[in-house]
């Protein structure tokens, strides 16, 4: 009864342990082994990378396209109507809320290609 106590008292206090938050809180809730390509946030200014994306989004189905809500709306608005051409699910992951707060920045991940359940046997990009 007492452990039951500490756990419920630990759990609320800190929050439920999660299995390693610091590499899904990186790949936008993901964790590695799932990711088929991640694509930074300066990566994304780049006006050849929606061209380059729209090609592997032709040729992997099954996954689900994840993006960084703190980027720039611009670039969310666009992604989104990317992922809704080719018919992919998405996810905006804007992670309020969490313990570890910091600035957005240009090297984070702001494009995630995904399965949401079964492990990646070779990446495209990472």
């Amino acid at each position: 009864m007492a452990e039951d106590l500490s756990s419920f008292i630990q759990s609320h206090l800190y929050g439920v342990p999660q299995l390693r938050p610091d590499e899904k809180r990186a790949f936008l809730g993901n964790f590695r082994e799932r990711v088929a390509m991640a694509v930074t946030i300066r990566q994304l200014a780049d006006p050849k990378m929606t061209d380059l994306l729209a090609k592997i989004l032709k040729q992997y189905s099954g996954y689900r396209v994840y993006l960084n809500g703190r980027m720039p709306q611009k670039r969310i608005i666009q992604y989104m109507q990317q992922a809704q051409s080719f018919n992919y699910p998405f996810t905006v992951m804007a992670q309020d809320g969490m313990r570890v707060q910091k600035a957005v920045s240009p090297t984070d991940f702001g494009w995630v290609l995904a399965h949401p359940t079964e492990k990646i046997a070779r990446p495209i990009l990472i």
